[in-house]
């Protein structure tokens, strides 16, 4: 896969491209990843990405001009061109793995009060959001995104069965659409809080089923509205039912 970034900031992807799972997928070849300054593609003395709004109202808009210019000097026919906005599709983790299978991707990070309209309209093939609340730019978007589909790529990952257990995860022990289980590691007791014995028993099936347990009472507390979607099989079910009677849920704002 390759990833194509634009940015007014692109030194904000130096660090976090430097460290961790993006850098060892970099130079392992699962992911080629560049970072373009969206200054670079502007005509102008003073580089200007920005304008006031017409209409009038506060803050200022990015140009249409330079990202259609930076877009044109990086598509291919296979280009996929996601706009970062509040007014996009929810990412999730069902979203990432729908652009696992893209072969390239050019990423807009937006700025100031936003992006002018024509650039969704004509450059864009897709919007998405990553949550609901107000960041001052894109890039830190990108970089959640780049996270969650570069380590569902092939090789990204040291051991696939990582990958198999993450919360929100399509299989595995946690997975199926669920919150994760507790994880715990040495020691097995550290300051008079000791580890669930089940995990100490050697009864692997014990140990299944407890984690699955864990991981739905979870979820039934936390993210309720997940177990709406998520396979489950009687067993789930019946323990579901037993919870419904047994746990008071948060109060929801409205």
């Amino acid at each position: 896969m390759r990833i194509d970034i634009i940015s007014i900031f692109p030194y904000m992807f130096t660090s976090p491209l430097s460290y961790g799972l993006l850098k060892r997928a970099r130079e392992t070849g699962v992911v080629n990843i560049s970072v373009h300054d969206l200054r670079g593609f502007t005509h102008d003395k003073h580089r200007t990405v920005d304008d006031y709004p017409f209409g009038g109202g506060p803050g200022m808009v990015m140009k249409p001009g330079p990202i259609f210019e930076a877009t044109d000097a990086l598509r291919r026919p296979e280009s996929q061109v996601v706009l970062l906005s509040p007014q996009g599709r929810l990412f999730t983790q069902t979203v990432a793995q729908e652009m696992v299978s893209r072969e390239h991707l050019i990423v807009l990070c937006g700025r100031y009060e936003g992006v002018d309209e024509r650039v969704a309209l004509q450059v864009a093939d897709e919007e998405l959001s990553i949550g609901d609340y107000v960041l001052s730019g894109g890039e830190v978007a990108a970089l959640a995104l780049m996270e969650a589909v570069v380590r569902l790529l092939p090789g990204a990952l040291g051991s696939s069965l990582s990958l198999q257990e993450d919360s929100l995860s399509g299989a595995g022990w946690g997975g199926g659409g669920l919150l994760e289980y507790p994880q715990y590691t040495r020691p097995a007791e550290f300051r008079g809080l000791d580890v669930p014995g089940v995990l100490l028993s050697g009864d692997h099936a014990q140990v299944r089923r407890w984690r699955r347990e864990q991981a739905l009472e979870r979820t039934y507390r936390r993210r309720p509205e997940l177990l709406e979607s998520a396979p489950l099989t009687p067993d789930d079910r019946q323990f579901l039912k037993k919870l419904e009677g047994a746990v008071t849920l948060p109060a929801r704002e409205e």
